[in-house]
């Protein structure tokens, strides 16, 4: 095998799993993961607001 030949392989396998994470990341049985992964922003959120309250709320 030449360096030429190696090259081939390592392009063909690197384009492979390219389109296979392209694949993976659109398919449908992902979606609902993805939704609730960029939801978990605001989840965060709604938690240190009712801690913030909580705080207040002793502090009075």
């Amino acid at each position: 095998m030449d360096i030429g030949t190696i090259h081939s392989i390592w392009t063909v396998v690197l384009f492979s799993s390219f389109i296979g994470i392209v694949v993976w990341a659109y398919s449908k049985r992902q979606t609902s993961r993805f939704e609730e992964a960029a939801n978990l922003v605001f989840a965060d959120e709604d938690n240190d607001v009712a801690t913030r309250e909580n705080d207040r709320s002793k502090e009075a």
